[in-house]
């Protein structure tokens, strides 16, 4: 009863569409009327600025981290940490208050490996290795999309290669799977030379 109730939770906070709640409140702005219309932080930075997509970003890692810690303390375990998580992601990729049309599971991702670390003790490589990776591939290619994908796979090839708790390796592969699945349309068009560049980058 625990599990499900953090897991019902899980998805309820995941859902909060930050992206929408800081274009409306503070840009007056629909970001899903513009740019790809992804409910993400990505798409927010080329709709909104840097300060507005940095923002949803960092708001939409934090829920899931959020849950992580719930699940934490109400149930204590590895499985209703993973499991409260994908939850949370779900909410985020599909979320209730915005007709289940949400982000592309990249900070859900990365919420997850932030509440692993900084709630469930595992070590810290398992948030900063793809958060570095992901900086590198950003700057030296300026594309969003390559650098989460990237990072992804990355990290769920550390993790399945540490002595961990299954739940924590299914949920991470699941994350991985979704990211690259939900940026098929970006893969197409990297490999048609066209993907959207960040504009604030300076160029190499």
């Amino acid at each position: 009863m625990k599990l499900a109730l953090v897991m019902v939770l899980g998805y309820l906070i995941g859902s909060i569409p930050f992206a929408l709640v800081i274009g409306k409140v503070f840009y007056n702005t629909d970001v899903r009327q513009y740019g790809s219309g992804n409910l993400g932080g990505g798409n927010t930075g080329r709709v909104l600025g840097k300060k507005a997509g940095l923002s949803t970003m960092a708001l939409d890692l934090l829920k899931v981290t959020l849950v992580v810690l719930i699940a934490k303390l109400v149930v204590g375990t590895d499985t209703a940490m993973a499991l409260g998580a994908l939850a949370a992601g779900i909410g985020h990729c599909f979320p209730l208050y915005a007709h289940f049309k949400g982000g592309k599971a990249v900070a859900a991702m990365y919420g997850y490996l932030f509440g692993l670390f900084v709630v469930a003790g595992r070590s810290p490589l398992y948030f900063f290795l793809p958060l570095v990776i992901f900086l590198i591939v950003i700057v030296l290619s300026r594309i969003i999309s390559l650098s989460s994908i990237i990072s992804a796979i990355a990290v769920t090839i550390y993790i399945c290669l540490q002595p961990e708790a299954p739940a924590i390796k299914i949920v991470q592969v699941i994350f991985a799977v979704v990211i690259v699945v939900r940026h098929r349309a970006n893969i197409v068009r990297m490999m048609n030379h066209n993907e959207n560049t960040i504009s604030w980058l300076p160029k190499r």
